[in-house]
């Protein structure tokens, strides 16, 4: 595996989820991969509760912001090795073609931005899309990349996208337990 390669999240708003994708795997791989994260219809600004699940995380927020996954599509950006969409909507839209034909797979996580409630229902809901993000990427980078052919890695990287959510792991951003509420 050359390194490093570059992933492409997507989302519609890039706003809260591809965002926090693209940080996570920066923090976690660094050298090996280069992630990016991109929006169909991106919202102009960066969830505040997604940074702060971040900074809870202690990854840098350093540069993230919402942008068009039409810059990911043109002559001069950057080939991409691997795209994820993380949201039902985008990975129904028709996608712009991407240079150097990457492997991609549906990663739909539920939109913490759609959460209606108290404020600790909706920071739970960023909380739990980001353990979401965490847990995918970690098999991500988990995979052998080495000695996968094609079509395996193109399995793998759907079946990451089809692992259910650890329901009522109290896992935290760190990785600490807490006891449940």
């Amino acid at each position: 595996m050359a390194g490093p390669l570059n992933v492409l999240f997507l989302c519609t708003g890039n706003a809260a989820r591809s965002i926090m994708a693209e940080a996570i795997l920066n923090h976690k791989a660094k050298g090996i991969f280069r992630a990016y994260s991109a929006g169909s219809r991106p919202s102009g600004t960066v969830r505040p509760e997604a940074l702060g699940q971040l900074e809870l995380a202690k990854i840098s927020t350093e540069g993230l912001r919402s942008k068009s996954w039409d810059q990911f599509a043109a002559p001069d950006a950057p080939v991409m090795d691997f795209v994820f969409t993380v949201c039902d909507d985008a990975a129904n839209e028709p996608c712009p073609y991407w240079p150097g034909h990457p492997m991609t797979a549906h990663w739909g996580v539920p939109d913490p931005a759609a959460a209606k409630g108290s404020a600790g229902e909706i920071e739970r809901a960023f909380h739990d899309a980001f353990c979401i993000l965490d847990r995918r990427i970690g098999l991500f980078l988990s995979l052998p990349f080495s000695t996968l052919g094609q079509m395996a890695m193109q399995k793998e990287i759907e079946r990451i996208g089809e692992a259910p959510p650890l329901k009522g792991s109290g896992a935290t951003p760190t990785g600490h337990t807490q006891p449940p509420a």
